[in-house]
């Protein structure tokens, strides 16, 4: 079974559940990743940042 994070709600939802896909995150294997699907975001979101400001500082900015 799949699970989503909305967004809009703040709930997991799965198959049977789910909202309009907009308001999605994942879907994910098990409830548990769900339930942490924005800090998985902020994670995923802060490693892509610290990438691009190394690669900025790294002098490949043109």
């Amino acid at each position: 079974m799949a699970y989503w994070y909305n967004v809009s709600t703040r709930q997991v939802e799965t198959e049977e559940t789910r909202g309009p896909a907009v308001d999605l995150l994942g879907p994910f294997p098990t409830r548990e990743e769900a339930e942490r699907a924005i800090e998985t975001v902020h994670a995923r979101t802060k490693r892509a940042d610290d990438a691009d400001a190394a690669w900025v500082e790294g002098g490949n900015a043109d």
